[in-house]
């Protein structure tokens, strides 16, 4: 990341402390001042103010899939992605201080970390209680007291809440990874000779028009231009007005990626480039199976 680690002093993120948002900062800028947010507006809001340097927010899971709120935030929010971070995500079973696991009775957490722990939410034949998010529901288990209540949330948040660790690692697959963006309010595009890996964010919407989007992607084909990411969703709640949200790889001076661009751009009524940046290094771990 070519982000100068000395400019930053607040990183903004979504949820409590403890939270993956927050590990996630904690490795990406060690000396940053932490920023919980209660929800994602409030996160985008802190950026876009000035009240943080810049925001650590998750965009997409290999288990549970995107983020649907981020998807239709981002654009409207004249925010920049100025790089990305991806760190594994593993939930720990913890409940107040001297309960065993055969008290738990009910496991809190946010609804993703409940779906991906359902294999020892179904052993232990317990009831979910889905909470805002994953720290927060360690912090409510802790002032509840009950030790028949137990949360799922990441180590940090039972070092921060004073909660015991029942059970470690407790996600049903080992790969789970959650990727975020780093998010800025001034646009900071990584210079096209700054790396050997470089992605490129945009947004568009196509033309009205038969077969618009098939047109409008063929430049990437006919380009040898990689599209690792390709994700539609409705504006406003319109069943016509589709925005798609992409990712490629390499740099929008790059011959083949300025033609796929132009190319996109004659097809489509909206695009906007929201981000230039470096392919963090777990992308070199990306790949199909050879067998």
């Amino acid at each position: 990341m070519t982000i100068s680690q000395k400019q930053i002093t607040k990183v903004a993120f979504q949820g409590e402390p403890g939270a993956n948002s927050h590990i996630a900062l904690v490795e990406a800028f060690p000396q940053a001042e932490p920023l919980p947010c209660p929800t994602f507006e409030d996160a985008l809001a802190a950026i876009a103010s000035g009240e943080a340097d810049l925001g650590m927010i998750p965009i997409e899971n290999s288990i549970a899939g995107r983020v649907a709120d981020i998807h239709h935030l981002l654009p409207a929010s004249g925010l920049h992605i100025v790089g990305e971070w991806f760190i594994p995500i593993h939930h720990q079973l913890m409940a107040p201080r001297g309960a065993k696991i055969e008290d738990i009775k009910t496991i809190e957490s946010h609804v993703h970390a409940l779906g991906q722990c359902r294999r020892l939410i179904r052993k232990l034949g317990v009831k979910s209680v889905v909470a805002a998010d994953t720290a927060g529901s360690a912090r409510i288990v802790a002032e509840r007291g009950d030790k028949s209540c137990a949360s799922l949330a990441p180590r940090l948040a039972a070092e921060i809440y004073g909660l015991d660790i029942l059970a470690e690692d407790v996600e049903d697959e080992s790969h789970n990874t959650t990727r975020f963006v780093i998010l800025s309010k001034d646009s900071q595009w990584a210079a096209q000779d700054s790396g050997p890996s470089l992605i490129t964010s945009f947004v568009f919407r196509v033309r009205n028009l038969p077969a618009a989007l098939y047109k409008a992607l063929g430049g990437f084909a006919t380009n040898g231009v990689n599209m690792t990411k390709l994700e539609s969703y409705m504006v406003d709640g319109e069943f016509f007005a589709t925005q798609f949200y992409a990712d490629v790889d390499g740099h929008p001076d790059d011959r083949n990626l300025a033609y796929a661009l132009e190319e996109l751009k004659f097809f489509s009524r909206e695009f906007r480039i929201v981000g230039v940046y470096p392919a963090h290094p777990f992308r070199a771990t990306f790949g199909e199976p050879t067998s």
